[in-house]
């Protein structure tokens, strides 16, 4: 194979219902899955509305930056669906009568007992320039170009439509005309650090990372990963590079890696606890349970989960698990000394290596100056220590809900792994 160029693409999605949230557009996301696995770099995916001179305008950028424009919708035969005469006014061609085009349609309907009408005809009159690519799922057919040193192609707007023809046409096509390079991607998980925070601990190693390996911030929840992309001719020698690449960044941020790829924080944290042979409980306040449904989503959590409580209110806290009414009415159930009592009694009740607590003010009301909306404790109790920890967080109750959960789970990690802070 030839030296590989990198191939660019751009996803044209088009209608109006796109535009007014009235269909989700879930082809774009699986197009840029399928056009990856093949080594093709999506480079812009855009939705364009049923009109003339968006969709034209739309045409000539694209053509601009990428070699392979793909576009899906607008195929109907009514006169709300523009793309089929747009891309013959746009290539300067004529509309004709494509006779296998047509056996297809009628094939269709008469397979349905329906009659072809004159509207559904004109499903089988297509651009001059364009090569037929039949659907075999609908009356809508796919049409190839090869204009303007770049490949076209239109597909029907219905997933399973769309995807048959990407898989069966689409893709072999582009295999033929494209030298294609391979990409590899490993993500790297981490939790407990902000994205500025991560970036500045790792510039160095990032300044001097190959020009064919990249690296992405990918921000979430609590957490940030780290996508490492990397483009050649060999699928082996990619993977071994980027695998070099991350054991000279690890000892920069070790502390903070749960997993990589597709691993869950509560997967890694289970796998920890199963690897260490370690049991867990947990006695949630503010997070009403959230924590312990994190955990038991995961197969084979009852290997490692002992069970939780749910103390909602103060007189659960004191009768369940003996956090003093003094403490309670002098410190509030919003405190460390609350949530190291629940941390290390539910330990003790559950027989657990490890006991967890959160107590906060989720929102959005019941704060007040010394203890803000967002206020939350958290603590982690083993045999003979205790590690708290106190988040401000925000406005927002199930963001609040999520974000302490986050933080439990990776202070778990952190105590297991002997990391605590």
């Amino acid at each position: 194979m030839a030296p590989y160029k990198e191939v660019r693409a751009e996803i044209l999605s088009i209608g109006d219902e796109l535009l007014y949230g009235q269909i989700v557009d879930t082809n774009s996301h699986w197009i840029s899955q399928e056009l990856d696995k093949i080594g093709v770099r999506v480079v812009r995916r855009s939705t364009i509305g049923d009109n003339r001179e968006s969709i034209l305008e739309a045409f000539g950028s694209a053509e601009k930056r990428a070699d392979i424009i793909l576009m899906t919708g607008g195929l109907g035969p009514t006169n709300d669906d523009l793309t089929k005469p747009l891309l013959a006014e746009y290539f300067n061609c004529e509309i004709a009568l494509v006779p296998e085009a047509l056996e297809a349609v009628r094939n269709f309907f008469e397979k349905r007992g329906r009659e072809l009408t004159p509207l559904n005809r004109l499903q089988a009159h297509l651009p001059t320039k364009c090569t037929y690519i039949p659907n075999e799922l609908g009356t809508a057919p796919g049409m190839w170009f090869h204009e303007k040193g770049k490949i076209w192609m239109s597909m029907p707007g219905v997933p399973h439509e769309m995807k048959k023809l990407m898989s069966d046409h689409v893709i072999p096509k582009i295999k033929e005309v494209f030298p294609l390079p391979h990409i590899y991607h490993k993500v790297i998980k981490t939790v407990g650090i902000g994205e500025s925070w991560l970036s500045e601990l790792i510039k160095d190693w990032e300044n001097k990372l190959p020009n064919h390996i990249k690296l992405a911030y990918l921000p979430s929840l609590g957490q940030v990963k780290l996508r490492l992309t990397g483009f050649g001719d060999d699928m082996n020698s990619l993977e071994d590079e980027v695998e070099k690449e991350i054991q000279k960044v690890k000892p920069l941020i070790d502390k903070y890696i749960y997993g990589y790829n597709k691993e869950t924080l509560e997967e890694a944290v289970g796998r920890l606890l199963k690897l260490n042979k370690k049991k867990v409980a947990f006695a949630e306040s503010c997070t009403g349970g959230y924590i312990s449904h994190l955990i038991t989503t995961i197969p084979g959590s009852s290997d490692y989960f002992q069970g939780g409580l749910i103390p909602y209110h103060n007189v659960f806290k004191n009768r369940l698990l003996e956090v003093d009414d003094k403490i309670l009415k002098e410190k509030g159930a919003v405190s460390e000394e609350t949530v190291v009592l629940m941390a290390e009694n539910v330990r003790k009740m559950f027989d657990a290596d490890f006991g967890l607590a959160s107590s906060g003010i989720a929102g959005p009301g019941g704060g007040w100056a010394e203890k803000p909306v967002g206020t939350v404790w958290i603590a982690c109790a083993q045999k003979g220590k205790t590690f708290t920890k106190k988040l401000q967080l925000t406005q927002d109750r199930l963001l609040n809900i999520q974000l302490t959960g986050v933080a439990v789970l990776n202070m778990l990690r952190q105590s297991i792994e002997g990391k605590t802070e």
